[in-house]
């Protein structure tokens, strides 16, 4: 096995080249990364002449960098890994599993899917020790175990998917220079928050930035903000109901929080531009008041990606940050995060397939991506000073602290209503239609 190992220093040396290249503080091969991990890992599998092929979402520069991370496993198994992608995955996975021709391992960020899937026994589930081990070694474990826990063909609930490489949505993004200079704190709890939007208000600044503009998608930005407030407002097996439709849209715990939303964006003080530029500013402009001087806004709130849509040349931790999107202290819901992310699972059962979701929970398969970019995971057992920047330490420790970890509500709905009627109710909302109407036409387009 150790000899395999070593044969694999091909792999390894380009890869070393590649991390080398993002100026990290250690090369492959040395440091911190938990080689130790790889080596045992070697020690249980060979492969040899065994093909294990992945279809995922990741392509141009993702695919790079899973690809970085397939190495080690080849490295370690002598399995030939081919990984393969496409623009309209969600469409092909489906075309080929049941054309019969599925892949051994598909990762997609769809559960609603994969679930799907599963009920068509299209895929096979991960066993008993899988489950105990992410509840065990990831933050919230009990959380993953249910986003990737559906019912098979029988009507019998398993886990059928393994979280992997994990996007952070409950985040408020502000500059540094403009607290300081207002004496502002970065608040702690809900109620902080509140105050600190009062506050800011009552100094003459404008608190919020917020743009729900986004084309045919017009309205998304807003159903965040909603499914930020049902974790903050009420537990989360209420936010699994109303995803499932368990409990109806119009519920008055959902109604509230629709509320909650219009606290914020239905207060023309609060917004830039007031209430009715909403829904008009573009998603992608919205923060581009925190950089204005005087600043149009303090703060805005938006998953991680939305550094792409800053200025050019803004510095992450110094001209822009970001805090955690605090939970009530009076309520004692913990700290829920709202979030997305990618799912491996096996759509062909094989002595490969499962070597690879064994490998998933290794320390060095987080570590080598979360070295370079883009990469956040809850495992516990990772190396959190390797994450490639700050920000990224930074919303890996989010995901560390969080009690309650919950995929994203309406990507979990069914397309008429999660991609369909609750991001237009938004924007009616946002226009001065009450919650209640709003939640009971969106309850009245949910398939019968």
């Amino acid at each position: 096995m150790k000899t395999r190992l070593l044969a694999g220093a091909a792999a390894l040396a380009m890869m070393a080249g590649m991390v080398q290249a993002q100026d990290l503080k250690f090369p492959i091969g040395e440091g911190a990364f938990n080689w130790q991990s790889l080596a045992d890992f070697d020690a249980k599998y060979n492969l040899d002449g065994q093909t294990l092929t992945i279809f995922g979402p990741w392509r141009g520069e993702d695919q790079v960098l899973v690809e970085s991370m397939l190495a080690y496993f080849t490295a370690a198994t002598g399995a030939t890994v081919k990984y393969s992608s496409s623009e309209n995955y969600e469409q092909q996975i489906v075309i080929d599993t049941q054309a019969g021709s599925p892949p051994d391992i598909a990762v997609l960020p769809q559960p609603g899917l994969i679930a799907d899937l599963a009920s068509k026994g299209l895929i096979a589930p991960l066993g008993a020790e899988t489950e105990a081990w992410l509840k065990e070694n990831y933050a919230a474990g009990d959380s993953w175990v249910g986003l990737g826990t559906y019912k098979g063909k029988d009507g019998t609930p398993a886990l059928y998917a393994f979280p992997y490489k994990i996007d952070v949505k409950s985040l408020v993004w502000y500059s540094p220079e403009n607290f300081e200079d207002a004496g502002y704190e970065v608040p702690q709890t809900m109620e902080e928050l509140k105050a600190l939007t009062e506050k800011i208000v009552a100094d003459g600044g404008t608190p919020w930035c917020i743009g729900l503009g986004s084309g045919g998608a017009t309205g998304w930005p807003a159903t965040d903000w909603v499914e930020d407030m049902m974790l903050r407002t009420q537990s989360p097996d209420v936010y699994d109901k109303w995803t499932t439709h368990g409990i109806p849209f119009n519920d008055p715990a959902v109604v509230a929080a629709i509320d909650e939303f219009g606290w914020f964006a239905r207060t023309d003080a609060n917004v830039a531009g007031g209430t009715k530029a909403v829904a008009s500013t573009d998603f992608r402009d919205s923060p581009k008041g925190l950089f204005s001087s005087p600043p149009a806004c303090y703060m805005h709130k938006q998953a991680s990606f939305i550094p792409s849509f800053f200025p050019d040349g803004t510095k992450l931790g110094e001209d822009a940050d970001f805090f955690y999107f605090p939970a009530y202290e009076s309520k004692d819901l913990g700290k829920p995060v709202l979030g997305a992310g990618t799912l491996a699972f096996i759509t062909k059962d094989s002595e490969a397939s499962r070597a690879f979701i064994e490998f998933l929970k290794t320390p060095i398969a987080h570590e080598v991506w979360m070295a370079q970019s883009g990469f956040l995971t809850p495992f516990k057992g990772a190396n959190a000073e390797l994450y490639g920047s700050a920000a990224l330490k930074k919303q890996g420790e989010i995901l560390l602290n969080s009690t309650t970890f919950r995929f994203d509500g309406s990507d979990l709905m069914p397309g008429a209503v999660g991609a369909g009627s609750f991001w237009t109710g938004m924007v009616d909302y946002t226009g001065g239609k009450s919650a209640q109407e709003v939640a009971d036409g969106i309850e009245a387009s949910w398939p019968k």
